[in-house]
């Protein structure tokens, strides 16, 4: 068996028995209804209203506006949103709003700002002609936020204040699989999006409750934070939800209402990104594509989704250049502290800050399995969090093959997840 492995710019082959192969478990195929163009004008035509019902056109949302806010997504998703400019501006323009009264914000929650080659890499071919209309959400600064009260599970809800000067807010995203949101898109554009940095540590403390897992939306008290902001937002908000197969190529766009369109979506990411396997591996190779393999931080999805294909005490390969570095500091701190992963997760439970979520996460994983990583970050870094580098995959794999067999596993079964980020396993 030969598999190549996309990193960076290039890519490792990987080579081994073919009686060793469980699993190649990446998205599933879907048949999209047209080109990329023809998938947006047809959810614009069709949009949803609230409960999935008929819904208000773009045309009619945007009649009498006179200022327009534009959520849009950071360069660690793969949202299209070049593609959807493309198909909205044209309404923009039909519907006579000024520009100079159009606000692009990026909803960074609490990731950095993004770089001028990110603002590029967002924008596409309006970098130069929106540039100067978009601005990154910053977390940190209070002066930008209203206080409007707490949600349901007691979380202080503070958002950007640019929400309220708007007298319509068109929403963008992508939704798929997330690791303890349940799904990405809809209600996360505004939190964690452009909500305040304690609120989002407070919503993501939320993410140690074991109800809070990837597909999981009833009864998550992550997911269900994000939906009681809803209701605080007073200016009509018209939601573009696309999802992506697995080439990253547009599948299906939902438009309209935020909630309907979302639940729309989930529909068509969960035939597209739940995947069965025959069993759990005793290897696991999980790929953090671009432009999930920014930072450690991102990366880490592909080892949770991997760890669900994998047997305890089996061995987990990330392949990610992490080409930005580990991320947020928070939870590589925590983990480089402990002694073990048992006295992080002891850590953690003494004390929570924004980003100890992450570490619970990975070392819940090191607990019961031996992750090994094929990165850009150094050895002795990836030690210090409880990962063993490695040069190659195919050097990491050879390592595991003669774990498993000191352990008596006579033929070691792999699974290979080419998008691990995005790939939710299910071992039947």
């Amino acid at each position: 068996m030969k598999v190549t492995l996309p990193y960076l710019n290039t890519t490792f082959p990987l080579e081994f028995p073919d009686e060793n192969l469980l699993a190649i478990a990446e998205p599933n195929a879907f048949n999209a209804s047209g080109s990329t163009e023809e998938i947006l004008a047809e959810a614009f035509a069709y949009t949803t209203g609230e409960g999935k019902g008929t819904g208000q056109s773009l045309d009619a949302f945007l009649s009498g506006c006179e200022k327009l806010l534009i959520l849009v997504n950071d360069a660690t998703r793969p949202t299209p949103t070049e593609t959807i400019l493309k198909s909205l501006l044209p309404a923009i323009k039909a519907a006579g709003i000024d520009w100079k009264n159009c606000t692009i914000l990026v909803a960074a929650g609490a990731h950095r700002k993004p770089s001028e080659e990110e603002y590029r890499q967002i924008l596409g071919i309006y970098y130069n002609s929106l540039r100067n209309s978009c601005i990154a959400h910053d977390a940190r600064n209070d002066a930008e936020m209203l206080d409007l009260g707490s949600t349901r599970n007691g979380t202080p809800i503070l958002l950007n204040k640019r929400l309220f000067e708007a007298d319509r807010i068109i929403v963008t995203g992508s939704v798929e699989p997330h690791y303890f949101a349940g799904f990405t898109g809809g209600r996360k554009a505004f939190l964690p999006g452009i909500a305040a940095y304690r609120t989002i540590q407070e919503n993501h403390k939320q993410a140690l409750s074991p109800a809070a897992r990837s597909l999981a939306l009833e009864g998550n008290p992550v997911h269900e934070d994000m939906m009681d902001v809803l209701p605080l937002i007073k200016a009509p908000v018209f939601s573009i939800m696309t999802v992506l197969d697995k080439d990253q190529g547009v599948a299906a766009a939902t438009a309209g209402d935020l909630i309907g369109s979302f639940l729309g979506a989930v529909d068509v990411a969960k035939k597209i990104f739940s995947v069965s396997v025959p069993a759990k591996a005793d290897i696991v190779v999980s790929v953090a594509k671009f432009p999930m393999d920014i930072d450690l931080y991102q990366s880490q999805k592909a080892i949770d989704n991997g760890a669900a294909a994998l047997k305890d005490g089996g061995t987990l390969i990330l392949v990610s250049s992490c080409r930005d570095g580990i991320g947020d500091e928070a939870y590589a701190n925590l983990l480089s502290s402990a002694s073990s992963p048992a006295d992080a997760l002891a850590k953690i439970r003494e004390g929570y800050k924004l980003g100890y979520h992450k570490a619970a996460k990975m070392a819940a994983v090191s607990e019961r399995a031996v992750i090994s990583a094929v990165s850009e970050l150094s050895e002795e870094r990836l030690k210090s969090m409880f990962i063993h580098k490695e040069k190659t995959p195919q050097a990491a794999l050879d390592e595991a093959f003669r774990r498993a067999r000191a352990g008596g596993v006579a033929v070691p079964r792999i699974t290979i997840l080419p998008d691990g980020c995005v790939t939710v396993p299910d071992p039947s």
